[in-house]
């Protein structure tokens, strides 16, 4: 694929509903200089056949399933068009349904926790001895969820806890998943948790607890997304396959034909 002739400044904001915000992620990006792209399949949006002017595409929440391929368009649509990005070499962010839904374009499987667990307010997380070169250490995270990811072969399980053991992953060198929400503001929490029904559910933390501990639980996670985003839009594949092409041209000039060029890093299956 031939990359764009300069990188490209807009990023698609793919959200599954009218209201829906990019939050922190958003906010943070625009700071870096990028313009952001909302897309919405679920509302009748098209989705770019032509990735060119993009440097990245994130994929948040919503309140529908990753499942509902067959009765939503916008989902199915998703699905489709995740592997279209990923191979593209186009840097991938998904985030709670987000990672669902490229857990589900790649093979893996989404369903409910086998005993009906959920995780909803702020969860503890630890990286895997993979996932401590992009999560440097334990973390409480921001969740709303009811389902889970079962991973197929080829991706990497980046971070982990023991009621839901995929909480991060790594699927070639550009997609990430995220199961937990490190965009919602402080505002945004103001708003889920406003009569919300899960937070009726046995067990569920109460609305005080989501704002009261905000201030305790948010910082590390604001340092880590704001550190995350730079290496995350630095894994485009469509530059990395130009100057690994170019320095291989210009080493056959120096070296005898045959040599091996340069190889992407590749991955092992998760175990």
């Amino acid at each position: 694929m031939t990359p764009p002739a300069e990188k490209p400044k807009n990023i698609a904001i793919v959200v599954h509903q009218e209201h829906s915000r990019p939050g922190r992620v958003g906010a943070l990006l625009e700071k870096r200089g990028y313009t952001l792209r909302r897309l919405c399949p679920n509302l009748g949006c098209d989705l770019p056949e032509d990735m060119s002017d993009y440097a990245g595409v994130v994929i948040f929440g919503g309140p529908m399933s990753a499942n509902d391929c067959g009765t939503l368009a916008g989902i199915k649509c998703e699905l489709d068009w995740i592997p279209k990005v990923v191979e593209a070499g186009v840097p991938y962010l998904g985030l709670c349904l987000g990672a669902q839904l490229l857990t589900r374009a790649v093979g893996g499987r989404v369903a409910p926790h086998p005993q009906g667990l959920v995780e909803v307010g702020y969860v503890d997380i630890e990286p895997t001895e993979a996932g401590r070169r992009w999560i440097e250490a334990p973390m409480k995270v921001y969740q709303w969820h009811r389902e889970g990811m079962v991973l197929p072969d080829g991706c990497e399980l980046l971070a982990t806890n023991e009621r839901y053991p995929v909480q991060g992953f790594r699927y070639g060198p550009n997609a990430f998943g995220f199961q937990f929400h490190p965009e919602v503001t402080l505002e945004m929490k103001e708003i889920w948790t406003l009569n919300s029904e899960r937070l009726t559910m046995p067990g569920i933390q109460q609305r005080g607890v989501h704002l009261s501990m905000h201030a305790l639980y948010d910082p590390p996670l604001d340092r880590w997304i704001n550190r995350f985003l730079d290496r995350w839009l630095a894994t485009d594949q469509r530059f990395a396959k130009s100057r690994t092409s170019s320095r291989s041209t210009a080493s056959s000039t120096r070296r005898a034909p045959g040599r091996d060029s340069l190889a992407l890093d590749s991955l092992r299956p998760a175990e």
